[in-house]
């Protein structure tokens, strides 16, 4: 069989009459979704009486000094992430498996920082008694709502390349102010202790 280099070059096919285009519902969706996430945890956290309750592990000398480290580690792992994601677009040299490398530092990140905000919510709740205290926990209700809809949009096929960068950087972004407006604090305020 011979291949004639010249040859008028088909188009890629129509799409077919009963196919049709992802509409807005994948943004609408993953956005309302983020808000509904944020909006409720704020609520929840300011409508619920904190109890005050602490939780302690062995080895750590308070509660504060537990969230601070488990903070430390979600956001060392979010940092893993932002190399990793560096790696999949291409924008750093990095190995086969550097996509998983970015899925489980998020994975363990995200882990990190729950039992961190349940406390947080449960114990302390939506506080608004200084600048610091507010937005902790306002980007701590907009972390896991842009987490909700990160996590929604990578279900989503054919999305603009620029989509999901932005929104895993607003999880970062938020993730970082709020590891600065608490360990970082707490570090500073209490010192390094375990």
């Amino acid at each position: 069989m011979t291949v004639d280099p010249n040859a008028v070059t088909q188009d890629f096919p129509s799409p077919q009459p009963g196919h049709r285009r992802p509409g807005a519902a994948r943004y609408v969706v993953p956005a309302l979704a983020a808000v509904a996430v944020a909006v409720a945890l704020g609520a929840y956290g300011k409508v619920h009486d904190p109890t005050g309750t602490a939780f302690n592990l062995a080895g750590f000398s308070s509660t504060g000094a537990v969230k601070s480290w488990l903070a430390t580690a979600a956001i060392f792992f979010a940092l893993v992430q932002l190399v990793s994601a560096l790696m999949l677009y291409g924008r750093l040299p990095g190995p086969a498996w550097s996509a998983a490398l970015h899925r489980w530092s998020g994975r363990v990140a995200f882990l990190l920082s729950v039992p961190v905000a349940v406390h947080c919510l449960y114990a302390m709740g939506y506080q608004t008694y200084e600048t610091r205290v507010f937005l902790h926990s306002v980007l701590g209700c907009f972390f896991f709502g842009a987490f909700s809809a990160k996590m929604l949009l990578l279900r989503s096929e054919r999305l603009p390349g620029w989509l999901l960068p932005i929104v895993g950087g607003l999880v970062l972004t938020a993730l970082t102010i709020i590891w600065l407006t608490s360990a970082l604090w707490f570090f500073r305020t209490f010192g390094v202790t375990t």
